[in-house]
């Protein structure tokens, strides 16, 4: 009974002197999704903003330097483990040979760390600089990059190539719950080939207009200049209406376009209705010019940079150009260290190339 007695004494000691920090997501990162590997301060310029990627390339000329760059993005130089969340400039930092590659063991829970745990960097064999090389090109490029292009760049295989891209279309991703509210547009669209295009013998049958025997149908709201798009199995009033419901607050302004599944809005928002079958594309100052244009920007992307998309697949690529419409108004240096900080969910493998 003593020696319980001492041993409940000492865990109850140990446990008081455990700092363990778990820092505040920012609310001025409108993407950030972690709340453990992060600082609670951190800002976009915390360290160089880069102008242009040549100067990137000046900047960070080796892995260290590129390690460096994303500890101070992430921790501020504040190491946060991420195992158990302690936030401290006193974590133990191994060495190999007396030299320091930025291995950490972790003061309070005794684990060891590095920068890339938690990240799109964990468990990768690929340097740092090229991974910095494949999310500057992929973040600025405004229709995005191939992975056939991306692997004669980086030196690695279309494979390697295709997983990263994948990888960061993971991470542009907005897992985080938010309400539209003021003037919303809000149209849906088909993502697919035409039948005209195709040889006859692959042409599908009454598979025109809103058919979804060979497109697949994609919904967007856009407001106050950000976009929010879902790809839904139809385009019924029951699929729309309820995303409508879950993202607009109640007494927003709906605008739409004719179509018969908007019918019905009018009961909890002011609903406008553009009727593009008559010639009007503008009334009482409303419009979905913003949404058609965002529209353009995607099929712009599919058909003149990957050519063709999978259903399976069409929502990452949707993610990847909202993305880059809602962080248009950055630099090109501040959307790479946006998505640097931002750089939390790993997709492995195993899960990209599942068929659920």
């Amino acid at each position: 009974m003593v020696q319980l007695d001492f041993l409940e004494k000492n865990v109850i000691k140990s446990v008081k002197f455990v700092r363990k920090t778990f820092p505040e997501s920012p609310k001025f990162i409108i993407f950030n999704k972690s709340i453990m590997a992060k600082h609670p301060n951190i800002e976009l310029d915390t360290t160089t903003v880069f102008k242009s990627i040549i100067h990137m390339f000046d900047v960070l000329s080796n892995e260290e330097e590129c390690r460096k760059h994303l500890e101070k993005l992430r921790w501020n130089d504040e190491p946060i483990c991420p195992h158990c969340g302690s936030q401290r400039k006193e974590h133990y930092k191994l060495k190999n040979k007396g030299v320091f590659n930025g291995l950490y063991k972790c003061k309070d829970c005794r684990n060891r760390f590095t920068v890339r745990i938690g990240t799109i960097f964990e468990s990768s064999h690929i340097p740092l600089r090229k991974w910095f090389l494949a999310i500057y090109l992929f973040s600025s490029h405004k229709k995005g990059i191939s992975s056939i292009q991306l692997h004669k760049d980086l030196d690695v295989t279309q494979k390697t190539a295709w997983f990263m891209l994948s990888r960061i279309r993971y991470c542009f991703s907005s897992k985080i719950d938010f309400e539209f509210d003021g003037i919303i547009q809000v149209d849906e669209t088909f993502v697919g080939g035409l039948n005209l295009n195709k040889n006859k013998s692959k042409r599908v049958a009454k598979s025109q207009g809103r058919s979804v025997k060979t497109k697949t149908p994609v919904f967007g709201m856009l407001s106050d200049g950000l976009v929010y798009t879902e790809v839904v199995p139809n385009t019924k009033g029951a699929t729309l209406k309820e995303i409508i419901r879950a993202k607009a607050k109640e007494g927003s302004t709906i605008v739409s376009d004719g179509w018969l599944g908007y019918r019905g809005l009018s009961k909890d928002y002011m609903h406008y209705i553009i009727e593009h079958n008559k010639g009007i594309f503008k009334k009482d100052g409303y419009h979905t010019n913003g949404i058609e244009g965002f529209w353009s920007q995607l099929k712009r992307g599919i058909i003149g940079v990957y050519h063709v998309t999978s259903p399976k697949h069409l929502h990452r690529y949707c993610d990847e150009f909202a993305y880059r419409y809602n962080t248009r108004h950055m630099s090109d240096g501040e959307r790479f260290n946006l998505s640097l900080v931002n750089s939390d969910d790993r997709l492995t493998y195993k899960e990209l190339i599942s068929n659920q």
